[in-house]
This record gives structure tokens, sequence and C-alpha cells, in this order.
């Protein structure tokens, strides 16, 4: 059996790293949650059926008044501002889970829309979008007759 000898200072250095590590991996998570809170994007559902396109956008706590909606013939952009209400500061505790300020969303539809045709309604936080495809987008069917081959 060989014999090895103790370092004391090999030993402490790699509890120092391992401590680094645990930091280095909670302020990574930090820095994700924090990302996740600023740049919020509302949740979408995106449909496309024989005729149209339909977009719905989950925007809770936001008014119609604070959306900004651009419909290109190749995508939609969604943009606005959840406002935070004016308090006045008492005493007690608050705390807030909320996600405030601006946001904004490009999605990129499936086919070319009518972008001049679209009709929107919000209601209950919920954005929806029925866009009309262009008539090259839509499917044609063609029949074929195969009465004369043989």
């Amino acid at each position: 059996m060989a014999l090895v000898r103790w370092q004391p200072f090999q030993e402490m250095e790699t509890l120092r790293r391992q401590i680094n590590e645990l930091f280095d991996e909670l302020v990574e998570f930090n820095d994700d949650s924090r990302r996740r809170k600023l740049n919020w994007m509302p949740a979408i559902e995106l449909e496309e059926t024989d005729e149209n396109v339909i977009l719905k956008a989950e925007i809770p706590g936001v008014e119609g008044k604070d959306l900004d909606i651009q419909v290109s013939r190749e995508g939609v952009s969604i943009a606005g501002e959840h406002r935070h209400e004016n308090r006045i500061a008492e005493q007690g505790y608050f705390r807030s889970e909320l996600r405030y300020g601006k946001f904004q969303r490009q999605i990129d539809l499936p086919a070319p829309v009518k972008h001049d045709q679209v009709q929107a309604e919000f209601k209950n936080g919920i954005l929806t979008l029925t866009m009309p495809k262009a008539e090259e987008a839509r499917r044609r069917v063609v029949k074929v007759n195969l009465a004369n081959s043989q």
C-alpha cells in the first residue's frame, strides 16, 4: 500500500471551486428569471384553415387602447404596455408578481394574408385576429378526369 501525502490546501481549493460553481448557478438562475420578467411576450395560438389564418394572443390586464397591432402579408406585430397602477404607499405588506412595462411580439404567418381585411376582437384579455388568406395561398382543388384514359 502506497502512502499518500495529505495536502490540506488542495482540499481547500476543491471546496472553494465547488462553492464558486454553486454561486455561479444561483446567479444564472436569478438572471434567467429576471430576463423572463423583463422580456415577457404574450402567449399565442395560431390556426390555419382553408380560408383564414386565425391568431389568438393572451394579453391579460392590458386595455385595447394600449395595444399596437400591425399586420402585413407575412406577419403580425403585437406591441403594448401593461401599465402600473398608481398606489399611495401605506404601512403594511405589499407583494406583486404582476409584470408591468412594454412588450412586443413578432409572429410569422404560415401563409400570405389579405392584410387590409383583418377582423379583430379583444375580449377578456384574449386578442383574436381573423385574417383571410390571399388568393394564391388558398388551397385549390382540381378534379382530374380519368374517363378518357385507358
